[in-house]
């Protein structure tokens, strides 16, 4: 039976290759629009607003996504069930991230949120070795740990004291006419609380600067700027809030002998013009241990040999590319007294062939017309 649930796509009102801030603003615009707190009662905007929350909830989630584009609804049945919309759930987040205006809405304890840690950027240089084989890689990563002695608080256990100018609040209440306006208490930064005593362990900043050792796997077939995604490797999250992920970029150096080209190899060998006219084997050490390669006689300039299964491992799949060697015919540029005599005797006995060559069938037709 077909599902008649509405298109994320559509829900958002972005297109499938819209990326993560077109999603985010989408959202937010249609998040603002349909917000229960600024349609109360009103039914249809509330399942507008669920509706666009679920549909970001899955769209914003790379694992999500992928499997929403390639199964539907069905893809994600589980996991677009019991949604989380957490980042503007609250009215005041939604005007907050726009206007600043969050503090007149209750904004002052955002602070005080469970809010996810954010994401890190590792790039990491392979070779084509690397790429062809696959590989697992040691990684040192700089990151901020929780202070295990104040839990991120930067005081000593006990430093703490409730804010003598919000009294606890973390907020401050305006009265302007009808209107009752909270600010951020700018003491305590919202928290309630003010350090006393400074946590002897991490001076106050509450967390640790350490290089953490990780392990990734790179799979045969990769390609530069690849992006491999380490779960919950990232910075940490704030007030019990989940980490955030590592991504390793990869960068793959270029190669002395070797260009490649998607699940292709390319590589040139070059020939004398005696090889040329007589053919001969040529050694060729590749990635798959030492190949003879065969190169007929009469060889032209920039003929190719094409070794079949010898290219690049097709990433997530099977089989590999093919590996193309290119002939290049190579003219002396100085000879002994002996070569030129033998050339010279060669020159005699070959035909002569010093006419222009007569233009091909396209040519004649490009002339014809110009």
């Amino acid at each position: 039976m077909a599902d008649s649930r509405q298109d994320y796509y559509e829900v958002l009102g972005v297109p499938r290759d819209a990326d993560d801030q077109a999603l985010k603003s989408a959202y937010r615009k249609l998040a603002m629009k349909y917000h229960p707190d600024r349609n109360p009662g009103d039914h249809a905007a509330e399942e507008k607003f669920k509706g666009a929350a679920e549909a970001y909830a899955v769209l914003s989630d790379p694992q999500k996504r992928a499997a929403y584009d390639r199964y539907g609804h069905q893809g994600v049945q589980g996991a677009s069930q019991g949604f989380d919309s957490g980042a503007f759930t609250d009215f005041s987040d939604i005007l907050g991230d726009f206007f600043g205006f969050g503090e007149m809405f209750g904004g002052g304890q955002r602070r005080n949120r469970v809010q996810r840690g954010e994401d890190v950027r590792f790039d990491l240089e392979i070779t084509l070795e690397d790429v062809m084989q696959g590989k697992s890689a040691d990684l040192m990563v700089p990151r901020l740990d929780p202070c295990s002695r104040c839990n991120t608080s930067g005081a000593e256990p006990g430093g703490m004291s409730s804010c003598p100018t919000c009294h606890g609040r973390g907020e401050m209440i305006y009265q302007q006419g009808f209107l009752s306006i909270r600010r951020t208490c700018s003491q305590c930064g919202g928290r309630g609380q003010i350090v006393k005593r400074v946590c002897t362990q991490c001076k106050g900043e509450g967390y640790k600067r350490t290089d953490r050792k990780l392990k990734v796997n790179i799979p045969a077939g990769v390609d530069n700027n690849t992006r491999l995604r380490l779960a919950q490797e990232g910075q940490p999250g704030t007030n019990g809030g989940p980490p955030g992920d590592l991504y390793v970029i990869l960068k793959v150096k270029d190669h002395p002998v070797f260009e490649r080209h998607e699940d292709q190899l390319h590589c040139t060998v070059p020939v004398n013009m005696a090889q040329a006219a007589l053919g001969t084997d040529v050694d060729l050490l590749t990635f798959d241990g030492l190949q003879t390669v065969k190169i007929p006689e009469g060889v032209q300039n920039g003929h190719q040999v094409r070794l079949k299964g010898l290219g690049v491992p097709r990433l997530n799949s099977h089989g590999r590319g093919d590996l193309f060697v290119h002939v290049e015919v190579r003219t002396p540029e100085k000879l002994t007294r002996e070569q030129r005599k033998l050339l010279e005797q060669l020159r005699d006995l070959l035909p002569v062939e010093n006419e222009p060559k007569e233009k091909g069938l396209f040519e004649k037709v490009k002339d014809y017309f110009m």
